[in-house]
């Protein structure tokens, strides 16, 4: 694996095709294109010369979508993916061929406080992108956003694409809805979908500095403590965003074969760690060792282990990252740099 992605570069870039010229004038809906994934898949679309049409629900004008000026390079339409009329409107009037559904409510916290919310975006919101899909024929291929939350508990790890779905939590059990439902649609329509679960994304242009990675940074920029909310002993598969974008790229374009469509891919690095162990990597590579992370111990409904198998997309799509671990905390934590100091010089100081 390589130290650094190569962002935008073409010939052979997702491993499998290297279609070279895959995106170049293709008709693309991004739903969610303003969220943390989102900002950096439509950039890596639009440098590959496609024609991107971004689905903005709110306008964040702090998203990095707007603050390193990508919503330049695309077409920005309004609306939610809860509402069916304007799903359809925007695939039929841009003759969109390619849709990835990224749009939701991706804060366990807030999915804990306020699950309402968080099935609507996340279970409608899927169930509308997909109808509407099946209603407009200039639609050639789908990928949806799950999520390794979607799995559920278990005790037999990793993860693998034929572990049931067993969400039991309000956020994980709306990915399991929304990758159920996905299947679903595949099986009985035909509809050219396809899934992706990722393990926990980070990376630059992540402002919820209630995770781990983000929050980690900020703390140590300003020389505070960094605070892990759980016991530290959680394990997740920390997957690099922009390793993600290109994952996601080498699902769609394997996709233009037509073959095995429906089916789900699990990326990641196979690699668990803890959220303490996350943390001392930021610490030793910030070099603030001297600043020991505060143990909350205060988090409830969350899954203590989950690691991923990426087996499947290694062999099906020839897929492998292009970042190491360090290398992706290396760039993120740059990111956050400029990023707050950019927030100092005006002034402010985030909290």
């Amino acid at each position: 694996m390589s130290t650094c992605s190569g962002f935008g570069e073409r010939a052979g870039r997702h491993g499998g095709h290297g279609l070279t010229n895959f995106w170049f004038h293709r008709p693309v809906l991004v739903t969610g294109c303003n969220g943390f994934l989102g900002s950096w898949l439509t950039e890596e679309l639009a440098t590959s010369g496609a024609e991107v049409v971004g689905l903005v629900r709110d306008w964040t004008p702090r998203s990095r979508l707007f603050t390193e000026g990508i919503h330049e390079r695309i077409t920005i339409v309004r609306g939610a993916v809860y509402d069916l009329a304007s799903m359809e409107r925007i695939l039929n009037e841009y003759e969109i061929d390619t849709v990835f559904h990224l749009a939701a409510q991706t804060i366990v916290p807030i999915a804990n406080r306020s699950p309402i919310s968080t099935f609507e975006s996340n279970i409608r919101g899927t169930w509308n992108v997909l109808e509407a899909c099946r209603q407009i024929s200039t639609v050639k291929r789908i990928v949806v956003a799950s999520s390794d939350k979607a799995y559920g508990q278990q005790q037999k790890l990793p993860y693998t694409e034929e572990t049931p779905l067993q969400g039991r939590y309000p956020y994980d059990v709306s990915k399991s809805c929304a990758d159920l439902i996905a299947q679903s649609y595949h099986a009985t329509y035909r509809t050219p979908v396809c899934i992706t679960r990722c393990g926990n994304l980070y990376g630059g242009g992540d402002l919820n500095f209630n995770r781990i990675v983000p929050g980690t940074i900020r703390s140590l920029h300003y020389g505070q403590r960094p605070v892990i909310r759980s016991d530290g002993s959680y394990v997740r598969d920390y997957f690099y965003v922009r390793d993600a974008a290109l994952a996601y790229l080498s699902l769609a374009e394997w996709m233009d074969d037509g073959k095995e469509l429906g089916r789900s891919f699990n990326f990641s690095y196979e690699r668990g760690l803890t959220a303490l162990e996350m943390v001392h990597h930021i610490i030793r590579l910030m070099k603030r060792t001297d600043l020991e992370p505060i143990i909350l111990n205060e988090v409830r409904n969350e899954i203590p282990r989950q690691e991923l198998s990426a087996k499947a997309a290694r062999t099906v799509l020839g897929w492998a990252p292009k970042y190491e671990l360090e290398a992706g905390l290396t760039e993120t934590i740059s990111w956050y740099r400029d990023h707050l100091r950019k927030y100092e010089q005006r002034g402010n100081k985030i909290d």
